[in-house]
């Protein structure tokens, strides 16, 4: 995870560099914004992974005499039967179909979206750890 860190904010540097560049030569707003804005997210990308690496330990791809069979095993857990992402979906495309047809439109998909975020994130959590 480290490598993936280290690559993230190397390009977070070359972005800021090129958006600087360009925002100067170019003069142009939009692509210097989206530079810009490209250069946060990989920044906060390389962050989170370099900052998770040190609190995990080394995997496969941090070593350079691994092999691919190195990395093999279990990924974790992904629910196998959830319905939750398809509500999210349908509740995200009629958002964006807000922004189109109008902003009325948004009143509808935001209790759809916030049943199917709720419901997915409450989805295992039963049993003992339940609250009355």
């Amino acid at each position: 995870m480290k490598v993936q860190g280290k690559m993230f904010l190397w390009l977070a540097a070359f972005l800021v560099a090129m958006a600087i560049i360009y925002g100067l030569w170019s003069k142009e707003p939009a692509g210097t914004t989206a530079l810009f804005l490209a250069f946060g997210l990989s920044l906060m990308i390389g962050y989170y992974l370099a900052f998770t690496a040190r609190r995990v330990d080394a995997g496969a791809q941090d070593n350079k005499d691994a092999d691919v069979a190195d990395d093999a095993g279990e990924l974790g857990f992904f629910s196998p039967h959830s319905w939750q992402p398809l509500s999210l979906a349908f509740g995200g495309a009629l958002a964006f179909m807000g922004v189109v047809f109008g902003w009325w439109l948004l009143f509808f998909s935001l209790p759809i979206i916030l049943i199917g975020l709720w419901g997915w994130v409450f989805e295992y959590y039963r049993g003992e750890n339940r609250t009355q």
